[in-house]
C-alpha cells in the first residue's frame, strides 16, 4: 500500500532517476528518458513527476501538460455551436504513466488530478476552455472517461473535458 502523505508532485529536475522509469510502454518509457528534459528546456511541455519521500530520486509515475488549440470542427457540433467562430484554447495532457512497481495504487489518478487542478489555478490567469487528452488504447480512454472526458469526434483518439465543470475550484 502506497502512503500517500508520502508523496510528492514536482517539475522533473536533474536528481531524479529517469533512467530506471518502466510502465511498460515503450513510447512513454522512452519520452522520460530521452525527451522529457528536452521538452522542458524547449518549453515545449512542462513535466511533472510524482516521487515518494523514502525514494526522492525515483519516478514512480509522470505526466506532461502543453497548450493547445482547438478548431471548432474538432469539438461536437452543440459545443462548436456555442463558442465563438475561431480556436478554442486548451491545454492538452499530452502523455501520463505510472511505473509498472506503483501501478495500481491509484497514482495515475492522483496525477490526473494534479493535472487538472494545475490547469484550473493557470485558467484564472489565461483562458483554457478544455482539458485535451491523447490516449493509446481502449483501456486509457476508459480511465479518462470514468472522469468525465468524452470523445472529441469519433475518428479521434482525443478526449476532452470542459474546464467548467470546475468552476466553483
Amino acid at each position: 500500500m502506497i502512503d500517500f502523505h508520502k508523496l510528492s508532485i514536482e517539475h522533473i529536475n536533474n536528481a531524479h532517476d529517469r533512467t530506471a522509469f518502466d510502465c511498460g510502454v515503450a513510447s512513454l518509457d522512452n519520452y522520460l528518458k530521452r525527451q522529457a528534459k528536452q521538452d522542458v528546456k524547449r518549453r515545449i511541455s512542462r513535466v511533472f513527476v510524482v516521487t515518494n519521500q523514502e525514494f526522492p530520486n525515483t519516478v514512480a509515475g509522470y505526466y506532461t501538460l502543453s497548450s493547445l488549440s482547438l478548431e471548432l470542427h474538432q469539438l461536437p457540433t452543440d459545443l462548436a455551436q456555442k463558442l465563438p467562430k475561431h480556436p478554442v484554447p486548451a491545454a492538452l495532457l499530452g502523455r501520463l504513466a505510472v511505473s509498472k512497481t506503483a501501478q495500481g495504487h491509484g497514482i495515475g489518478k492522483l496525477l490526473l488530478a494534479d493535472a487538472i487542478k494545475r490547469t484550473v489555478t493557470v485558467s484564472k490567469e489565461i483562458a483554457v476552455y478544455a482539458m485535451v487528452v491523447d490516449v493509446i488504447d481502449e483501456q486509457t480512454s476508459y480511465f479518462y472517461q470514468q472522469f468525465g472526458f468524452s470523445r472529441l469526434s469519433d475518428k479521434s483518439r482525443r478526449l476532452f473535458l470542459p474546464l467548467k465543470s470546475f468552476e466553483e475550484i
